[in-house]
């Protein structure tokens, strides 16, 4: 398979960012995307709202169906699920990216910050992914796919933000146990994860500013490896904790420097890639 023509996507945290360049690739390729976000107003520090976003992905050649929805709440997901059903007809697709992320201490993160953290990036995920299973399984090539690291732990990466690498960790705990569940279901359970950090809202304002964002990739990398993994056979390509690039790289892609902000500019490595994960191209300035 190498087009996503027809498939509905549902997709949380789609109003912006990383999950609206994956809604508008697969757009590109006249599918149906459902956005699933909280966002109905615009914010002064981000971007876009449903609204927006489904103007976009139709102009893009695809079909949307804004939805709001908190992942936190379990009657707004399961309605959002049997609504996109319903209105297209089949489900094919979960993406799983939404997130909320504090990068501090024990001392320094507050409980409630904590409980969200865990209720978006855990239990989020792992509440969509059930309710999304029984519509799944009727699809011809039905895929899930989390944006969520792989598991490697090692110390360095719980020792400043505990609960935030608990929480992100516990998506991707999520992909090992589902894929070993609905293997024989045939549905793929995947998670995807940048190698560089990526030029959305979050790293500017939380992160690291303007000077983080020329550092990064654009979302259009994690897009089209989204792309390419939904074109994988659900039944043999599952479990997999992939890395943008390289996966891209193994698939054939050579040219990375167009998902550079600023080619002139070192990329900076994100948290949790593994050691052992050698960046298929040079992450240092062009020319």
């Amino acid at each position: 398979m190498t087009t996503l023509q027809g498939k509905t996507l549902f997709i949380t945290g789609a109003s912006r960012g990383i999950g609206l360049a994956i809604a508008l690739r697969a757009a590109r390729d006249g599918a149906n995307i459902a956005i699933a976000a909280k966002t109905t107003e615009p914010h002064p520090k981000l971007p876009g709202t449903i609204y927006t976003a489904a103007e976009e992905i139709e102009k893009a050649g695809g079909k949307a169906l804004p939805l709001v929805v908190d992942v936190r709440e379990e009657i707004q997901v399961r309605e959002a699920i049997e609504k996109t059903a319903a209105h297209f007809g089949s489900l094919d697709i979960v993406v799983n990216n939404a997130s909320a992320i504090s990068l501090t201490d024990s001392q320094a993160t507050d409980m409630k910050r904590f409980d969200l953290m865990h209720q978006i990036n855990a239990r989020g995920t792992f509440m969509v992914s059930k309710f999304a299973v029984p519509f799944l399984a009727k699809a011809e090539n039905p895929h899930i796919l989390m944006l969520s690291p792989p598991l490697d732990m090692k110390e360095k990466w719980f020792a400043a933000s505990t609960a935030y690498t608990m929480a992100k960790f516990g998506m991707s705990m999520v992909v090992l146990g589902l894929a070993g569940e609905l293997r024989r279901k045939g549905i793929a359970v995947n998670a995807l994860w940048p190698r560089t950090t990526i030029a959305t809202a979050a790293v500017k304002n939380l992160l690291g500013g303007d000077a983080l964002m020329q550092a990064s990739r654009t979302p259009d990398i994690l897009a089209d490896a989204a792309h390419m993994i939904f074109c994988k056979p659900a039944k043999s390509f599952t479990g997999n904790f992939i890395i943008d690039d390289t996966f891209l790289y193994e698939n054939g892609v050579r040219e990375f420097d167009h998902y550079r902000v600023d080619p002139s500019v070192a990329l900076m490595e994100d948290f949790f890639v593994p050691a052992e994960s050698v960046a298929p191209v040079s992450l240092k300035p062009v020319g």
